[in-house]
């Protein structure tokens, strides 16, 4: 029986973390596909950058509720796990499968986001201190350079790093996974990032 709880949230994480809430906000409420604008990404900055061609004061609104939605989206399956008592190894696979699930989405046939949002709406919940630590490094490079995937990068580079000083007793291999995926998901962005070719938000 337990078994088949911890599925059961696994199969809840992926479902769930799957949910393109960018572009059903950007359909719904401004009447444009962003899978065929822009870079192409469901996620909160290509929101921006889509919908702000037609109108800026909205593109704000929707940009922040996609950044909201795909952070909670995998923070609140845990936070029902957890207080169900499930074990702290089960919520790791809880966390890893939403961000699989965002950057892999069954819905989009496996298409998806960069897990960015996602993925540190886990990681708040699960190692909350170091993902602060990643939040700040995020928000200094996305104000300075305003290159969102360089912010985003150096970001999860911060998160894993203070992982290992911060939590040193817990089992990193999720983090790590975690930060593979979303890596992954930035190899286009790295590759124009190393030639210079990365675009700004403005």
């Amino acid at each position: 029986m337990e078994i088949n709880h911890n599925l059961l949230f696994y199969l809840i994480a992926y479902l769930v973390g799957s949910i393109p809430f960018g572009l059903i906000l950007a359909k719904q409420f401004a009447g444009v596909d962003i899978k065929e604008s822009g870079s192409g990404n469901i996620g909160a900055t290509n929101v921006l950058r889509v919908v702000k061609e037609r109108d800026p004061a909205l593109a704000k609104k929707l940009s922040i509720a996609t950044l909201v939605l795909d952070m909670l989206k995998g923070l609140v399956v845990l936070f029902i796990a957890d207080r169900l008592g499930l074990d702290r190894s089960v919520l790791w696979g809880i966390a890893v499968l939403a961000v699989f699930g965002h950057c892999f989405s069954i819905y989009l046939l496996g298409e998806g986001g960069k897990g960015v949002a996602t993925g540190f709406g886990v990681l708040l919940y699960m190692i909350p201190y170091a993902a602060l630590v990643g939040f700040g490094l995020w928000l200094f490079v996305a104000k300075v350079l305003k290159i969102s995937s360089l912010a985003s990068l150096v970001g999860l580079l911060g998160v894993v790093v203070a992982s290992f000083f911060l939590y040193p007793n817990i089992v990193h291999t999720p983090i790590v996974i975690i930060a593979i995926i979303i890596l992954y998901k930035h190899g286009d962005n790295i590759m124009r990032l190393l030639s210079g070719e990365e675009g700004r938000v403005v």
